[in-house]
């Protein structure tokens, strides 16, 4: 490494923020200040390291100010980790594959993705540059899945780069050489292995079952990535017919374009309305299919008419009565959110046949819009739409609802149907330290309401590929039940184009041959590994042993029940036990009027120019305002907080360069009682500021640092500044010796927030880093009492105060001035007569006891001169 330090002692005449980012982020690099040392930590053991299981952010896009409060948040856990004597392992990791890096890819480039095609080695995107919204689908030119991941790649990589830019010049002491990517060959490795081993074990298993959908991406969707918003809807009253001829049953529906896929009617069994019919069949309008009317406990009496259709598939609870009550699978909608043109078996009279054909094809959207004009006709709508809002469950990225359709997909055991499982994750969760402790509450709800599996395939094109293949029958078709594996040393694999063992590559996809899957993994499902991503689980067993468990897992609240819990469950089935030994959990970003910041409310404010305009000191700062699981508002046209922030910084560097003005005589001892009792006031910052980061409340330790800091620069520093000066006053020394220690250990207790201004102000005096510099430590035994400071502060408060009613400048000298307190006040003021004197510029100052409050009386000021 070259020394790209400036020289000690090089104090610039004005001191200033600007330039700070990059001169000290070169220095850094130059000088690998935040590497990895690798054989210290051999040396020292797991217990000398503190690991942390970075979030890699999604490289899609740009990067927003919530990444830059979270981001900071850890970093100041970070320094003050490092400071402690701990080698530290901070990597970065880039979260490229998945559904938002093939939208962005889309729409910059105008492309989508068709596997049918050949690779074309010399395609040129029709352009560079879309802006997410414009780039239609059906304007876009389809490529070859191996063109469109080229795409992909090239995309993620250059977004990367801007994102490491702008995370340098936040500040953050990442090791940059401990970096890895969602779909690099040995991410690929890691996942595919995992996988196979959870395969192994009978942890991952394959299904043909109803499915969450997402029309628009074309692929089935985790419970985890669902949300709900409020849509518009409807009621439409709907009659059924009772086969017995004896009338008719209404129910009401919000999806009446369901109706082909209708198996059942479901009512309480405790409803007496409905008591009667349980056993009945009736037969359903429009298409005059027999079903059976049903109990079960989920139906909702005061909901609708009390008794509902059961369809194939509306919503989840339609899943579980289809379950529960071994109900037939009509399904209608395709994987494209349309109508499928083919009528169920079950629509078997003409009419029914006809009406059917009315839907087939299409939307939706008008698919009912159509069955309710068919309803009208037939008047088997009973009265007009009663229109209402509800919330409708969507995929967490997308544009439309949700559907539910059946498909063949693959599963890993999340506890949902395991209750071993389930309390063993429950368990672990309680072992761990949360800050703040209340988000375990969110953790342990999203893990016991859980209602299926961890759905794991996604029928996308950017991602890692699942490594299997299936054996064909002698009809060419899939034979689900000899599934192909790959041993495990040939990892990594892709197989859509590799041959599995004991076949040869002209055997793919004829009968008595193989298929490749061709589903890649939901981006969770490689994410659910970053610890062993970043710490070389599969690739690297010493480094494993030094960093895991890691001790710091931190990352938003929003994502506690993707990727906390989906990390913890796949650490649990692979070691039986946590990943990590504290989750410190970050707020949201909110804008002036309270909402949370995200890209579809179009509220998010990018950091870049902030960062530039203010200083990167100063947007650490307000970030380290907010403690943990804190929302905090942010007003880019008047960032309060960052401004006082910049402030902070300037100051720092102005009163550092004033303390290094006082010589310090070689053999200076502190031996002024108000030196003393500075110093006594810090060491309780010191004891008090480490606890909190211990606690991971560094909002409370830059509380208690930046209070003393004012105190010191605005009371202590003015006070002693004239005996500092004076190198015939005995005091000097102690003075000077004081101010010096004291800046030594404020930069350091400011490191972890002000990362550029306090080692600016570090190398005017020191050799090496502020960053690898030993934190500051308060001696067993204290020599001086902090109230003389204290006592001291009031009175120099009150003399300014006199001097401001008296209409005078500070400057203005004090001819006689009396003092009045308690006993043990006036004590401590005596200890410090001398530096009072000279700071109020007071000529004959009278301490006197016999007043519970200190005041100020008698004050005379001196003759002004002309």
């Amino acid at each position: 490494m070259t020394d790209a330090r400036p020289a000690q002692g090089q104090i610039p005449d004005k001191p200033a923020l600007e330039g700070l980012e990059e001169k000290w982020d070169a220095a850094w690099s130059g000088q690998g200040t935040y590497l990895f040392d690798r054989a210290r930590a051999a040396q020292v053991g797991r217990a000398g390291v503190y690991s942390v299981d970075t979030p890699p952010p999604t490289a899609s896009g740009s990067l927003h100010i919530g990444h830059v409060f979270s981001f900071t948040h850890t970093d100041l856990k970070v320094r003050y980790e490092r400071m402690r004597g701990k080698t530290v392992f901070y990597p970065m990791g880039w979260d490229d594959n998945g559904l938002p890096t093939e939208r962005r890819v889309q729409n910059y480039y105008g492309v989508r993705c068709d596997p049918s095609l050949p690779y074309d080695a010399d395609f040129t995107p029709p352009f560079e540059g879309g802006d997410n919204k414009s780039s239609r689908a059906a304007d876009q030119v389809p490529v070859s899945r191996r063109n469109f991941i080229e795409l992909c790649e090239k995309l993620t990589v250059e977004d990367e780069k801007h994102f490491e830019a702008l995370f340098r010049q936040l500040g953050l002491s990442v090791d940059w050489t401990q970096t890895y990517r969602t779909i690099s060959d040995d991410t690929i490795r890691t996942s595919q292995r995992a996988f196979l081993r959870n395969l192994e074990r009978g942890e991952a298993y394959q299904d043909l079952a109803p499915t969450m959908w997402d029309i628009d991406f074309r692929t089935a969707i985790a419970q985890a990535e669902l949300e709900e918003r409020e849509q518009p809807a409807a009621f439409h009253r709907v009659a059924f017919h009772r086969t017995d001829g004896a009338g008719d049953v209404h129910i009401e529906t919000t999806r009446p374009e369901l109706l082909p896929a209708c198996v059942a009617l479901v009512a309480h069994p405790d409803d007496e309305r409905y008591q009667p019919l349980f056993g009945s069949t009736v037969r359903t309008p429009l298409f005059d299919v027999e079903v059976p009317v049903l109990a079960h406990p989920l139906a909702q009496p005061d909901k609708g008419s009390g008794i509902a259709m059961i369809c194939t598939f509306g919503d989840v609870t339609d899943i579980i009565w289809w379950r529960e009550l071994d109900l037939p699978n009509r399904t209608i909608l395709g994987l494209d959110g349309r109508v499928v043109s083919e009528a169920p078996e079950a629509i078997a009279t003409d009419a029914g046949q006809a009406a059917y054909a009315e839907l087939a094809g299409k939307t939706v959207f008008s698919a009912k819009k159509r069955i309710v004009e068919l309803l009208q006709e037939s008047g088997e709508l009973i009265g007009d739409p009663k229109p209402f809002t509800h919330v409708v469950k969507f995929y967490e990225k997308g544009d439309r609802p949700m559907e539910i359709v059946s498909t063949r997909q693959w599963y890993i055991r999340n506890g949902a149907r395991d209750e071993s499982l389930r309390d063993k994750l429950i368990a672990l969760g309680k072992d761990m330290s949360w800050h703040p402790d209340f988000m375990r509450v969110r953790y342990e709800n999203w893990t016991n309401g859980l209602t299926g599996d961890w759905l794991v395939s996604r029928q996308r094109f950017f991602g890692v590929p699942i490594p299997v293949w299936y054996a064909l029958d002698e009809n060419g078709e899939r034979d689900y039940d000899r599934v192909l594996t790959p041993d495990h040393a040939s990892l990594p694999i892709d197989p859509s184009t590799d041959v599995p063992a004991g076949y040869t590559a002209d055997q793919r996809g004829v009968p008595g041959g193989f298929e490749g899957e061709n589903d890649i993994f939901d981006t969770w499902a490689t994410s659910s590994l970053t610890p062993q991503l970043a710490g070389g689980w599969d690739r690297d067993p010493q480094l494993w042993s030094l960093v895991a468990p890691f001790d710091m897992r931190p990352q938003g609240q929003d994502i506690i029940r993707t990727w906390l819990f989906s990390t913890m469950l796949r650490s649990a089935l692979e070691d039986d036990r946590a990943p990590w030994t504290d989750a410190a959990i970050s707020g949201f970003i909110v804008d002036p009027d309270r909402k949370k910041m995200s890209k579809s409310k179009g509220n998010v404010v990018t950091p870049a120019d902030i960062l530039s305009q203010h200083g990167s000191d100063a947007v650490r700062y307000w970030a380290a305002s907010s403690r943990l699981g804190t929302d905090a508002a942010f007003d880019p046209q008047n960032p309060t907080q960052v401004k006082i922030g910049r402030r902070l910084a300037i100051k720092v560097l102005n009163a550092a360069k004033f303390v290094l003005s006082f010589p310090v005589p070689e053999g200076a001892e502190v031996t002024h009682a108000l030196d003393a009792s500075m110093l006594a006031t810090l060491h309780g910052v010191v004891r008090d500021a480490t606890k909190a980061l211990d606690n991971y409340d560094h909002a409370r330790a830059l509380e208690l640092t930046e209070s003393f800091f004012w105190t010191f620069c605005d009371d202590y520093l003015e006070l002693v500044k004239e005996r500092a000066y004076n190198q015939t006053d005995a005091g000097q020394a102690s003075a000077a010796l004081a101010l010096r220690t004291a800046m030594s250990a404020l930069l350091r207790l400011l490191a972890p927030v002000l990362a550029f201004a306090t080692e600016e102000a570090w190398s005017w005096f020191n050799d090496g880093s502020v960053h690898t510099a030993d934190w500051p430590v308060a001696p067993e035994e204290e020599w001086g009492d902090p109230a003389v400071l204290t006592a001291v502060s009031a009175a120099l408060i009150g003399i300014r105060r006199a001097k401001t009613e008296a209409k005078a400048s500070q400057k203005t000298a004090v001819a006689s001035l009396t003092l009045r307190a308690d006993d043990l006040t006036i004590a401590n003021l005596r200890l410090a007569e001398g530096d009072l004197r000279a700071v109020g510029r007071i000529e004959t100052l009278e301490l006197l006891d016999g007043s519970e409050e200190l005041v100020i009386e008698g004050v005379e000021l001196a003759p002004q001169e002309a």
